[in-house]
Order: structure tokens, then sequence, then C-alpha cells
């Protein structure tokens, strides 16, 4: 996707507007800005290497009411819009640029494939993989094979039970579940809990009373979404899934794939507004 050089504040908008879900990018600059133009050429290749974000160029000197009601004070600053929600406010260096786009930008968009739920996003990118854990899992098929596309899945191992404990790098709100798996050993009746201090056992997990409670069907199990109580998963730091049983009462349980839909809540950091200068006297 080409940069998008915006012109005004109406301008502006109406971009945003028309980018609805997708991860949006500004980069606050000025002609006479040398740190500007050494990451000019940077930020146009990462335009190409993300196609499915956009990315927008605001010549402050020609914006600069737009670039006050953003907070601008210092040039090159980067803004990061999700859902229209802005995110981290910084002056970054090349390598910090592309690390919060990544951050943001999602696994889903990263394949082409879209979340399947109307101004959400798969949130893979967002869990912490080595704080996230199985209770029960086969050494052989165990929990990270799940959270990815590959030919791979997760197996239960003494029984059928599982207790599956995600960690985010940040807040999320979580609309709904999608999972595949084999319509014999997939997962029958889930239990969610939410920002538990620590990992529930199975005992704690069956007497617990849960934020939700979900029984599927096979037809549940071929990654169509599953929309939970989207109210109650709007502040979600961790995620806990007890998977109590399976279809057919099977020795194991397995899931090929298992998504959690919904969307970061981004927020500003004030720590992030400080300057951070290339040169010193070349940003303003």
């Amino acid at each position: 996707m080409s940069i998008i050089v915006i012109n005004s504040d109406a301008h502006f908008h109406t971009e945003m507007n028309n980018c609805g879900t997708k991860l949006v990018v500004v980069d606050f600059t000025a002609s006479w800005c040398g740190p500007c133009q050494r990451i000019a050429p940077v930020f146009e290749q990462l335009s190409r290497k993300y196609p499915n974000a956009a990315f927008f160029k605001v010549d402050v000197d020609q914006n600069q009411d737009l670039a006050a009601a953003q907070g601008v004070s210092a040039m090159p600053t980067f803004i990061f819009f999700r859902n229209k929600v802005r995110g981290f406010h910084k002056i970054p260096d090349p390598n910090t640029l592309e690390a919060k786009i990544k951050q943001y930008y999602g696994v889903g968009e990263e394949s082409g494939e879209e979340s399947g739920v109307a101004g959400h996003m798969d949130l893979t990118s967002f869990i912490m993989k080595n704080q996230c854990e199985a209770l029960n899992e086969s050494d052989q098929h165990p929990f990270t094979n799940c959270l990815n596309t590959a030919e791979t899945y997760l197996e239960s191992d003494a029984d059928e039970q599982l207790i599956l404990s995600f960690t985010f790098n940040q807040s999320v709100k979580i609309h709904s579940l999608k999972i595949k798996a084999p319509k014999d050993k997939g997962p029958k009746t889930l239990k969610l809990f939410i920002n538990q201090p620590k990992t529930l056992d199975f005992d704690a997990a069956t007497s617990n009373q849960s934020v939700q409670q979900i029984e599927l069907t096979e037809k549940d199990l071929d990654g169509t979404p599953i929309n939970l109580r989207y109210v109650k998963f709007q502040n979600v730091q961790n995620l806990q899934i007890f998977v109590l049983d399976n279809q057919t009462e099977a020795e194991t349980t397995v899931i090929t794939h298992l998504a959690l839909i919904g969307s970061p809540i981004l927020t500003t950091k004030m720590s992030d507004f400080k300057r951070v200068a290339g040169e010193k006297g070349e940003a303003h």
C-alpha cells in the first residue's frame, strides 16, 4: 500500500474512517528536519513490507492544527492507531519503528487472513508464549502447537482434560474464539477464567465460578468464530480455558488450532511523549 499524504484535518479523518480496523501508522514530519529525511526511506520500505496496514505522512508545517491536536512537539513522531484508538506516541529509530508495527500488525494480517469478525483481529501477536502454559499437555503434542497454522496439534496426556493459560503483553478485549479440532476428540465443555493471579489447578477449575461456560458442538470445531459474552472480556491480562471433556468421551482431547479474536486496548503512556532526538539540534 502506498503512503497517503495528508493535506488537512478533514482529509486525515476521512482516511482514518476508510481504514476501518486496519493498523494506521502516521508519520509527523517536516522538510527541514534531518532525522525525518533519514528515516523517510525506511518508512517507505515498511509501507511495502506491511501491505495490510495504512501509512500516513503529515507535514507539520502544512497541518499545524492536526499536529497540535495529536500532541506532536518534535519530529519525526510516529503515532499508531488501531480501531481509531491511539497507541504509543514515540520518536523512534528504524528498529523501534518496525518493532511497534509488528506488535500491532497481527498474525492474521501478516498471512493475509482476516479474523472473520468485523472490527476485530487475531490476538496471537499479543500472546506472550514464554509465559503461557498448559496442564496435562502431551510432551509429543504441546500447547504451542495449536497457536499456529502449521500441520501440528495439541493433545492432552493422561485424560481428556486440559487447562490452557494465556498471558498477553498488554490488556486486550476478547470477542470470540476460533477452534479447529477433530469431531471425535475435539473439546466439548469449556470454562473460561480471566485475570487469575496464577494458573488454576484442576480442582480449582472444576469448583470455581467461571466468567463463562461454553458447550461446543461438532459444528463449532471448524474454525467458525464462537462469540463470547463480550462485555465480560473487556480488560483481559490473562485468560485460562479449562477443557472439561471432549465430544465423544475419547481418551484424549485434540485441538488443531485455537485463535483468540478481539482487539488490544491501546493506551497512550505519558512517558512515551518524551523527546528522543537523533542528533542534538536536528529535531525540534
